[in-house]
């Protein structure tokens, strides 16, 4: 770990020219999470023009696995270009990643469906996906290396808390142009070609962010080392072959981004998957709500790290894990009473048994997407979750079929008629189809989602200071690269799935909310007990 450094540091005002790297950095950075972004959001339409040789379900699945390629590669990303990053500079290195997550973006929008290449065009989209992940999993750990190694000691959380508004913000522009322009266009113009459009403006944002970036100069800590001769020339190897690097990699994992990637990704994407998949708030109010939520939210992790340039990165991650692991459960149900009600009072109200062999029921862990579960007990499971309905289970002696049990009615899981009688069953129950706008507590509502994206702030703003301060700066970008895409990409990335097995395994909407919580309580410990606090540390002098 670098070295600590000495007393008696100099406040100073910030200059034009890191001004300017701040800028250019966090820019680029927002418009390569855009790009990110913009797929996960435009699932639907990918599969019907990219996967329209399958059935609608099935297509919209191979959509949502071609998307989870992207969060699985950022890792090796992190290698990649980590390892260029430490080798040949910061600068050139996310100029690189940026231009390829920018131009796999704009292809998206130019290529073909599968009407018109046939099976080429599912086989390129993925391979795009897959560079957008490459590029992304490169992008961070430059970005944020190079805004640190810039920064005067005693600021550095607070310049780099403006990188770290970059995914929220790459997230709030992916939502924003995607609603004006389906409102500008009409939903019918906007399923034919319309959702072509946001990948197509990143063509725009590409030019836009390559032109500042070109202005910037080299990291002053790497062009020193470079004049010096004392660049690593196995960075790699440095990094993760020796114990000493590597026992610092694996504690920033299970210490920090593990328990960050989980709270970013619960208190934002799931939380908008919560909204429109288990309380059927319509998919526009939800985005609505959430872009509201976001907006007022984003100031604070610049809040976030000015503080922990005065107080430390430690405490202010390690309270947004505490909070996190002690409210979101009554967090999220309050979610469900104020967006609602009714389907909080039928699940009160209207207990549901599914009554089944227990050899017939599976960890319905979808890794892929693709996984098939098709016994009765599976089916049946599945279908009261994507009803939102909560169910306890009972065992059934064994070859007995699946029965799904409301009130005194009982159903075969196995009929053929199962998938339309459920839904039927289930409405006469109380259970509403979706929620009712008029029902909906918005400024609840919100202020909730706002909650949850303050806890986002406390555990991401300070991070990138915390992971660039705890690396030497020879294999500063690859060694925070690694455990950060880990993560974000596998942890984070993996928690719709994860949620959906755990709801599916216990019969409750909120079960799966012991993933997050879970994952963040671990990160808590660890990073109490091993993590060092860094602020103090001189990143220059190693």
């Amino acid at each position: 770990m670098a070295a600590a450094a000495g007393t008696g540091v100099r406040t100073r005002g910030m200059t034009a020219e890191e001004r300017k790297v701040i800028f250019a950095s966090s820019l680029g950075t927002v418009f390569e999470w855009y790009d990110f972004y913009i797929y996960g959001t435009l699932g639907a339409f990918l599969a019907k023009y990219f996967f329209s040789n399958v059935p609608p379900n099935v297509g919209f699945i191979f959509a949502l696995l071609a998307f989870a390629a992207g969060f699985a590669v950022r890792p090796f990303g992190a290698l990649i270009f980590g390892r260029l990053g430490d080798m040949i500079g910061r600068k050139y290195t996310f100029l690189i990643t940026m231009t390829l997550m920018g131009v796999g973006t704009f292809f998206i929008g130019l290529l073909p469906g599968y009407a018109t290449w046939g099976i080429a065009a599912p086989i390129v989209l993925i391979g795009l996906r897959l560079v957008q992940g490459l590029a992304l999993g490169g992008e961070y750990g430059g970005a944020a290396t190079y805004v640190a190694e810039h920064a005067p000691q005693n600021k550095r959380g607070y310049y780099t808390s403006w990188i770290q508004t970059t995914a929220t913000l790459g997230l709030f522009l992916a939502l924003l142009l995607i609603l004006g322009i389906r409102t500008a266009m009409g939903e019918e113009s906007f399923g034919d070609w319309g959702w072509r459009v946001p990948f197509l403006l990143s063509g725009v944002l590409l030019v836009v962010s390559v032109w500042i970036r070109l202005s910037l100069n080299e990291s002053p800590v790497f062009q020193k080392m470079k004049e010096e001769g004392k660049t690593s020339k196995r960075p790699l190897s440095e990094a993760f072959g020796e114990w000493g690097n590597a026992k610092i990699a694996i504690l920033a994992l299970f210490g920090a981004t593990a328990g960050e990637a989980v709270v970013w990704y619960g208190g934002q994407f799931y939380a908008l998957f919560f909204l429109t998949q288990t309380l059927k708030v319509p998919a526009v109010t939800a985005q609505i709500m959430i872009v509201i939520a976001l907006a007022l939210g984003t100031p604070f992790f610049v809040i976030f790290g000015i503080l922990s340039d005065k107080i430390g990165r430690k405490p202010i991650i390690l309270a947004g894990f505490l909070l996190a692991a002690v409210t979101y459960f009554p967090i999220f149900k309050g979610i469900t009473h104020f967006a609602n009600p009714k389907l909080e009072a039928a699940l009160a109200a209207s207990p549901v048994t599914v009554i089944a062999d227990p050899s017939e029921c599976s960890f319905q862990f979808k890794a892929t997407g693709t996984e098939k579960f098709t016994t009765g007990c599976d089916i049946a499971k599945a279908a009261l979750v994507n009803l939102s309905v909560n169910y306890r289970t009972e065992e059934a002696p064994k070859g007995t079929p699946a029965q799904v049990k409301i009130g005194e009615q009982a159903l075969n899981a196995t009929s053929p008629d199962f998938a339309k009688a459920l839904p039927a069953a289930i409405k006469a129950h109380g259970y509403p189809a979706s929620a009712d706008p008029n029902d909906i507590n918005y400024v609840m509502t919100v202020f909730l989602l706002w909650l949850l994206v303050v806890y986002v702030t406390l555990v991401y703003a300070p991070i990138a200071a915390w992971l660039v301060e705890l690396f030497p700066s020879r294999i500063r970008y690859s060694g925070m690269s690694l455990p950060y895409h880990i993560g974000n990409g596998w942890f984070g990335g993996f928690l719709p799935a994860t949620v959906f097995a755990i709801v599916a395994a216990t019969g409750n909407i909120y079960s799966g909310l012991w993933y997050p919580v879970a994952i963040a309580a671990m990160s808590l410990v660890v990073g109490f007990l091993f993590l060092p606090e860094t602020k103090d540390v001189d990143i220059k002098q190693t």
